[in-house]
C-alpha cells in the first residue's frame, strides 16, 4: 500500500511540475513530465488517476496541434472512465469535452453531435452550467450548420 501511495504522491508532483514547466511556455517539458506521470499511473494500476493523466497528457498534445495524439489519450481516458463504476461523471463530461472539440475540428458533425450531447447530459446532471451553456451553444451551431 506504502508503494501505491508513493506512486500516487510522485504522479501528483509530476503533473504540478508539468503545470510550472507549461506556464513558462517549456511546453516539451511539460509534455516529459505528464508522459512520465502516465508511466507511474501505469505501474500504480489506480485507473481513475490514470484516466485523469491521460487526459491532461491529451490537452497537451491538444494544445501542440497533435490532434491523432490528442485523440488517443481522450480515448483512452474515456474508456478508463466508463470502465469504472465510481467515475466522477464531471470528470467523464471533461474528457468527451475536448473529444467532441477534436471531432468538431475535423469536420465529423455527427460525432461531434453525439459527444457534445454526451457532455451536455453530464453537466447537467454534474451542476456545471459553464459546461451546460458551451455544449448547448456547440449543439446550436452544429444544427444551424446543417440546416
Amino acid at each position: 500500500m506504502k508503494q501505491c501511495d508513493e506512486g500516487r504522491e510522485a504522479v501528483q508532483a509530476l503533473r504540478a511540475l508539468s503545470e510550472v514547466e507549461r506556464g513558462l511556455g517549456r511546453n516539451d517539458e511539460a509534455l516529459k513530465l505528464y508522459e512520465e506521470a502516465v508511466a507511474v499511473c501505469r505501474a500504480v494500476g489506480d485507473p481513475l488517476l490514470l484516466a485523469h493523466t491521460i487526459r491532461h497528457l491529451g490537452q497537451l498534445h491538444h494544445d501542440a496541434g497533435r490532434a491523432e495524439e490528442a485523440e488517443r489519450c481522450y480515448l483512452e481516458a474515456l474508456e478508463l472512465y466508463r470502465g469504472h463504476v465510481n467515475a466522477p461523471p464531471l470528470d467523464v463530461a471533461n474528457a468527451v469535452r475536448p473529444l467532441a472539440i477534436l471531432q468538431e475540428d475535423a469536420g465529423d458533425t455527427e460525432a461531434a453531435r453525439r459527444l457534445w450531447e454526451e457532455a451536455l447530459d453530464l453537466y447537467e446532471v454534474c451542476g456545471v452550467q459553464a459546461g451546460v451553456d458551451e455544449c448547448s451553444e456547440r449543439l446550436a451551431g452544429l444544427n444551424s450548420a446543417r440546416a
